[in-house]
């Protein structure tokens, strides 16, 4: 069995903070250049940055994508406002996803096994959005997802199957298809190393994201989050070790 030294595991740290970093900006570019697109905003490189903490350098927590939404609903527009709170994760995270998968592909047919690392990471970064928003927090009171419900005038039940569908779509393609496939490319004989991109995975998924709406976001997002956390990370987790490597 081939030993892998130190690096590689600082170089998996590294690329699953540069991915959550892409995930996230994509996610808050989107908004903003959108409402700036639908003249609601006037600098589309505005965001709010936050401040230089330990925390925000970490995981980017006090950035925000700085639009105000309340003019739009106040001048009748809140289709368009919910046009601009669904871009975040619709259109950012959906380029981000379908771009990652895209060049993870074109990585293992290079056998460029540390882009295709990165861009795996990438792919599960933005997957971890997509459930983080629907369902987790679509039925929260306030911020993203309440904001499309407003601005649409639907049940939270629309936007679930709406996009809650296409979203499963890509969460069960990276856990039955492209994580097979990934195990067996990244770590050929290495089966410590697979288990650990597994479990690394399904953590993301699942917990990282999965936990959004444990806090301030309503009764019904905290539910989803402790099911997403206490329920589907270690059933995901069994399964997917489970699962035959794809040679």
């Amino acid at each position: 069995m081939r030993k892998r030294p130190p690096f590689t595991w600082l170089l998996a740290i590294a690329q699953l903070w540069l991915a959550h970093a892409v995930g996230y900006l994509v996610h808050e570019y989107a908004h903003s250049f959108l409402a700036w697109f639908c003249h609601a905003k006037a600098n589309p490189l505005a965001l709010d940055y936050g401040g230089l903490n330990l925390e925000n350098l970490l995981f980017l927590s006090d950035i925000d994508e700085d639009v105000d939404y309340a003019p739009l609903f106040a001048a009748g527009r809140g289709h368009v406002a919910a046009l601009i709170a669904v871009s975040g994760v619709l259109i950012g995270n959906g380029i981000s996803y379908v771009g990652s998968l895209l060049l993870y592909r074109r990585a293992e047919r290079r056998t460029q096994r540390a882009w295709a690392m990165f861009f795996f990471w990438l792919v599960t970064m933005s997957v971890g959005n997509f459930l983080s928003y629907v369902p987790v927090r679509t039925f929260a009171s306030h911020a993203d997802m309440s904001t499309v419900v407003r601005g649409l005038g639907v049940s939270p039940w629309v936007v679930v199957l709406g996009l809650g569908i296409p979203f499963g779509v890509a969460i069960w393609h990276l856990l039955r298809r492209l994580l097979p496939e990934a195990r067996a490319f990244l770590f050929p004989t290495e089966p410590v190393l697979q288990g650990a991109l597994v479990l690394m995975t399904t953590y993301f998924i699942f917990v990282f994201f999965g936990e959004g709406g444990l806090h301030n976001y309503g009764r019904a997002a905290y539910w989803i989050s402790a099911c997403s956390e206490y329920l589907l990370w270690p059933l995901s987790t069994i399964l997917c070790l489970q699962s035959d490597v794809v040679a």
